[in-house]
């Protein structure tokens, strides 16, 4: 996505997306960090803000993954902290009964200053504490252990490896200058270390508040192949994932039974 800083046309791009996705088969979509707003300020975010549970953004998303009956992971959603002039970002998992079974607060807070650019989200945002996955019984039969992170949470492979997934995801909004240097081989590292498939859903391109991100969503397989990727621009990547190839994967190089530390 390439959100604005309206609610309204975020939802509308988002609900279009989702059925295409939905149209071309998906049994699980992921929507983008900041999905439902990027605002033209940081406190943007408070104005809406909703309480976990209830509110307009979840129960379009609830809504969404009823309606088509398939699994959606949003993206983030600002949800209120009880730190004062804080929200927490916040993904959440819906199962296609349109029931919310995950939820998961950023850990890790993004800080960058080049001179030029300057980001803090801890100025905003209240940091969370706990690394979330949950099962997703996935339509062939199997059940994935999928791990939920966000955006700069990929520079921290500790996260990754604490999760014990077999599919990782990455809602994100990296900023063009991080992304063009880092973005990929992250995304390739984390696939390879937890020999695990990494769905990246990213922001991508030119926003109304002038801020630039990178794109490039993409899926990575257990080898660390990317298996679909889309550069920018709103749109929806497709890929099929494989138990019985991620199980192959894993026997042929058990790293993750090799592990000491």
């Amino acid at each position: 996505m390439v959100s604005s800083a309206e609610l309204a046309s975020n939802l509308e791009a988002a609900e279009q997306l989702l059925k295409q996705a939905a149209d071309g088969g998906a049994e699980l979509v992921v929507l983008p960090e900041y999905f439902c707003l990027m605002g033209m300020h940081d406190n943007d975010k408070f104005r809406i803000a909703e309480s976990y549970g209830s509110g307009p953004i979840q129960t379009f998303l609830s809504r969404a993954a009823s309606q088509h009956g398939m699994w959606v992971v949003a993206g983030t959603v600002p949800l209120i902290s009880p730190d004062a002039g804080k929200v927490f970002n916040t993904t959440l998992a819906w199962n296609p009964q349109g029931q919310c079974v995950a939820r998961y607060d950023k850990i890790h807070l993004f800080r960058f200053d080049n001179g030029r650019e300057n980001y803090d989200e801890s100025r905003t945002i209240t940091a969370g504490r706990t690394p979330t996955a949950f099962e997703l019984p996935s339509k062939d039969g199997h059940t994935w252990r999928v791990g939920l992170s966000i955006c700069y949470d990929l520079r921290f492979p500790e996260l990754y490896r604490a999760l014990r997934a077999d599919l990782l995801l990455v809602a994100a909004a990296f900023t063009h200058t991080t992304g063009s240097a880092h973005w990929e081989v992250l995304l390739r590292a984390r696939a390879i270390e937890n020999m695990a498939y990494v769905l990246a859903s990213a922001q991508g391109g030119a926003h109304t508040n002038q801020r630039n991100t990178w794109g490039q969503s993409m899926v990575v397989d257990p080898w660390g192949s990317i298996a679909a990727q889309q550069a920018t621009g709103q749109g929806v990547v497709l890929a099929n994932i494989a138990m019985p190839e991620l199980a192959t994967r894993r026997n042929q190089l058990p790293a993750l039974a090799h592990a000491v530390l």
